[in-house]
């Protein structure tokens, strides 16, 4: 499993990605978080492939020499992996800096990835703005390229500045929170596909939150509102009933007119 440059469909960054675009490869068997990630590093300019498990990982490796690599230290194949990239760095005398997530905070766990190697860590769920900074900042020690964070990334006819979290369409301009950017994240890397309201819950708040019974229905609510997006006549995110929600890829930038959308307020 890989995805490579994006795929049909996928949102595309707002300046054209260079032929010398650094790669990047993930270990992690959870597609959601794979899309994510994906999404999140068109902003650093990064080409994705990824792996669920070592064998795909090595298959990968074998014909593609990552500039980073991003492993789910939760994952079982993870030391394996760190091992093989270790060997592989000996021999070619190159560096593959590593980001490792994992779902547990404590500081055991920290130092232990740092043992097997890991530059950096971070705890899931994350937020795309540190997900990128992180990547940035590693690969540029790696590297000794000073590759600047393009902060801008389409989302259909949305644009994104990932650092100030502003969303731009237009010429109206609106200021996200960190969860309304990880949000809109989140089901814009879907792809138009259905994201539930335990798989947004998990990305975002992370297992160990224990949520009030509509959270995400009251942020997405918040979302919708900056947006403009009504929930009768959705522009931007629909209500997919009994499931959950999912971004809406093709949308017109008509109505546009920077006013609170009147079906704003009959959102539930």
């Amino acid at each position: 499993m890989h995805n490579e440059g994006g795929s049909a469909g996928s949102p595309e960054t707002a300046h054209q990605r260079p032929v010398e675009a650094h790669r990047a490869l993930v270990l992690h068997d959870r597609q959601l978080v794979v899309d994510l990630i994906e999404l999140t590093l068109n902003h650093g300019l990064f080409v994705v492939r990824a792996a669920r498990n070592l064998g795909e990982a090595e298959a990968i490796l074998a014909e593609w020499q990552p500039h980073m690599t991003v492993i789910d230290m939760d994952n079982d194949d993870s030391t394996a992996l760190l091992r093989k990239l270790g060997a592989s760095n000996t021999l070619t005398r190159s560096v593959t800096p590593v980001l490792g997530l994992t779902r547990r905070g404590d500081l055991q766990t920290k130092l232990e990835a740092f043992d097997l190697g890991v530059d950096d860590i971070l705890t899931v769920p994350f937020s795309p703005e540190e997900l990128l900074a992180r990547s940035i900042v590693i690969t540029r020690r790696a590297t000794g390229s000073d590759r600047p964070i393009v902060p801008s990334i389409s989302l259909g006819e949305i644009e994104v500045d990932i650092l100030s979290r502003e969303v731009r369409t237009g010429d109206s301009v609106v200021h996200l929170s960190s969860i309304e950017q990880s949000l809109l994240y989140l089901l814009a890397s879907r792809g138009g596909r259905v994201v539930t309201r335990e798989e947004i819950l998990d990305a975002v708040w992370g297992t160990d939150f224990v949520a009030e019974s509509n959270v995400v229905d009251r942020h997405i609510r918040g979302l919708r509102i900056k947006l403009q997006n009504g929930y009768r006549h959705p522009r931007f995110i629909a209500t997919v009933p009994g499931k959950g929600y999912r971004f809406i890829p093709t949308f017109t930038n008509r109505g546009w007119d920077g006013e609170l959308n009147p079906d704003a307020a009959d959102e539930h």
